[in-house]
C-alpha cells in the first residue's frame, strides 16, 4: 500500500503529461551519504561560506580552498547514485519531454543515467583556470592536494562550481526557466528552495499553470504554492511514483 496520499491524482496528472520538468537540491545526494550544506552538522557548519566558495575567499586562501575541495571530491567518489537517482533517470524515459535542473555539483544524476540536465552551480568534477579561463582537461586526484598550474598560462586552477557572488551558467538557467514556463508537470525535490534563482523555478512553474509537487521531508518556504506535498524523502518516494505510473501506463 502507497504511503503517499493523493497518489492517483498525481498519476492522471503524469499519464497525461507531455512535458515535466524536476528541480534537485542537496536532499537527493544526502541519501547518497552527501551531507547538506545546511544541515547542523553539514558541510557549511565548520567553515565560513565566504572563505570556501568564493572568489575573494580563493584569492585569500588557494591552498585552504583547494585542500576543501579535494576532500568533497573524495567524499563524493566514494558515493554511489541512490533509489531516487534512479528513479529519475528511468522517470526521464516515460515522457516525450523532460528536464532535470539540478543545483547539486556531484554529478550523481549522470552517473545515474540522466541525461537531459541543466546544471545551474556547475560541478566539482571539472576545472578551469581561474586567471584565463581554459578549461582543465586533466584527471585530478581527490588524495593529491597539489594544485596544478593552468597548461596555458600557468594560472590557477579553480572546481568549475558555481561560486557565492558568481553569475548561474545562462544557458542551463534559461533553459531551466524554459522547462519551468512550459511543462505540464513540475517537481521540486529534495531542495530548501532558499537559494535565488533556483528557488524561483517551482513558483515560475505554478504560475504557469503547471502542476506542482514538493517532495521533501520538511516544509519550505514555497510548500503553500504547491499543488501536492509529499513529506517523504525522493528516494523513498519517487521510486513509488515511477512504479505505479509504469503500472498505470505500461511505458
Amino acid at each position: 500500500m502507497s504511503r503517499i496520499k493523493n497518489l492517483d491524482i498525481i498519476l492522471d496528472k503524469l499519464a497525461s503529461a507531455k512535458k515535466v520538468a524536476m528541480l534537485t537540491g542537496a536532499g537527493v545526494s544526502a541519501e547518497s551519504g552527501i551531507k547538506t550544506f545546511r544541515d547542523p552538522d553539514g558541510l557549511w557548519a565548520k567553515f565560513n561560506p565566504a572563505e570556501l566558495a568564493s572568489a575573494d575567499g580563493f584569492m585569500s586562501n588557494q591552498q585552504l580552498v583547494w585542500d576543501w575541495y579535494q576532500e568533497r571530491r573524495s567524499i563524493i567518489s566514494e558515493c554511489k547514485p541512490n533509489a531516487g537517482h534512479y528513479a529519475i533517470a528511468e522517470m526521464e524515459t516515460m515522457f516525450e519531454d523532460f528536464a532535470l535542473i539540478t543545483q547539486n555539483i556531484d554529478r550523481l544524476h549522470q552517473t545515474a543515467g540522466s541525461k537531459n540536465i541543466y546544471e545551474l552551480h556547475g560541478n566539482i568534477v571539472e576545472n578551469h583556470c581561474f586567471d584565463c579561463g581554459e578549461p582543465f582537461l586533466e584527471d585530478i586526484n581527490p588524495q593529491d592536494n597539489k594544485m596544478p598550474p593552468c597548461k596555458k598560462c600557468g594560472g590557477r586552477i579553480r572546481p568549475s562550481v558555481v561560486w557565492f557572488g558568481e553569475m548561474l551558467p545562462e544557458y542551463d538557467l534559461t533553459q531551466g526557466i524554459t522547462a519551468a514556463e512550459e511543462c505540464d508537470v513540475f517537481f521540486s525535490v529534495g531542495t530548501s528552495a532558499e537559494v535565488f534563482p533556483a528557488s524561483n523555478l517551482p513558483i515560475i512553474a505554478a504560475d504557469s499553470g503547471a502542476f506542482v509537487i514538493e517532495i521533501n521531508p520538511t516544509s519550505t518556504v514555497i510548500s503553500p504554492r504547491m499543488n501536492k506535498v509529499i513529506r517523504m524523502t525522493s528516494a523513498q518516494a519517487l521510486p513509488i511514483i515511477v512504479e505505479e505510473l509504469r503500472k498505470r501506463t505500461g511505458k
